[in-house]
C-alpha cells in the first residue's frame, strides 16, 4: 500500500534526469517563491486549501506513482508518439505536476493559463540544465509539460497518459486532513464541506 505524503516523491527519484530536475525545482528561487505566493493567494486570501510547495511535492509523488502503475498496462502517450524515452516521460509528469499551480500566485481564475505563462521561461532555463546535449528534446518536453499543466483544469481534456496521471494526482492531496484547512478557517461552501466527508 502506498501512503500519499510529501515523502512519496523520494521513492521516484531513481532515474538521474528525474532526480536532477526535482532537485533543481526544489532549490530554484523563482519556483519556490512563486509557490509561496500561490499559498498566499489560495490559503490566506481565498481560504482554499494548500497550493504551495508541500502540495507540489505531494502531487508530484502521487503523479509518478500513478504513472508507474499505468505504464505497466498502457504505453505512455509520449513514447507511443516517439516524443521521448520513458525517463523523459517521467520528467514530464514530474514537472507538470510540480508546477501546475504556479498560476495561483496571480489569481485562482484562469490559474491553469497563468501557470503555463509562468512555467514557460522556468522550463526553458531548467530543461537546458538537464538536457544540455539535446535542445530539440528539451523543446518537445516543454510542450508536453505545458500541456500537462494546462490540462489539469477540470474543463480541459488531457491528451496524454502523462497529463492524465498529473490531473488525477492533483486530487489525491488529502494527507493528514490537509483539505480541511478552509473549513477550519471559517469558510463554509461546497468545497470546504465536501472535504469533511
Amino acid at each position: 500500500m502506498v501512503t500519499v505524503s510529501a515523502n512519496l516523491i523520494q521513492s521516484h527519484l531513481k532515474e538521474p534526469k528525474v532526480k536532477q530536475m526535482f532537485r533543481l525545482m526544489e532549490t530554484d528561487i523563482e519556483v519556490q517563491n512563486t509557490l509561496r505566493m500561490s499559498n498566499v493567494m489560495a490559503v490566506e486570501r481565498l481560504k482554499y486549501n494548500d497550493h504551495g510547495p508541500v502540495h507540489s511535492k505531494i502531487v508530484s509523488g502521487s503523479a509518478l506513482e500513478i504513472f508507474d502503475l499505468l505504464s505497466q498496462e498502457v504505453t505512455p502517450t509520449t513514447i507511443e508518439n516517439n516524443v521521448c524515452s520513458l525517463e523523459d516521460a517521467k520528467v514530464i509528469v514530474l514537472c507538470g505536476s510540480y508546477l501546475h499551480d504556479l498560476g495561483n500566485s496571480i489569481h485562482r481564475v484562469n490559474h491553469h493559463i497563468h501557470s503555463c505563462v509562468i512555467a514557460n521561461p522556468i522550463l526553458d532555463r531548467l530543461l537546458r540544465k538537464v538536457y544540455p546535449e539535446d535542445a530539440g528534446l528539451a523543446v518537445r518536453l516543454k510542450s508536453e509539460i505545458l500541456h500537462t499543466i494546462f490540462s489539469h483544469e477540470n474543463e480541459v481534456e488531457c491528451l496524454s497518459v502523462e497529463a492524465g496521471a498529473a490531473k488525477i494526482a492533483d486530487g489525491t492531496d488529502m494527507a493528514h486532513g490537509r483539505t480541511r484547512i478552509p473549513y477550519r478557517t471559517g469558510k463554509v461552501d461546497i468545497h470546504s464541506l465536501s472535504a469533511l466527508s
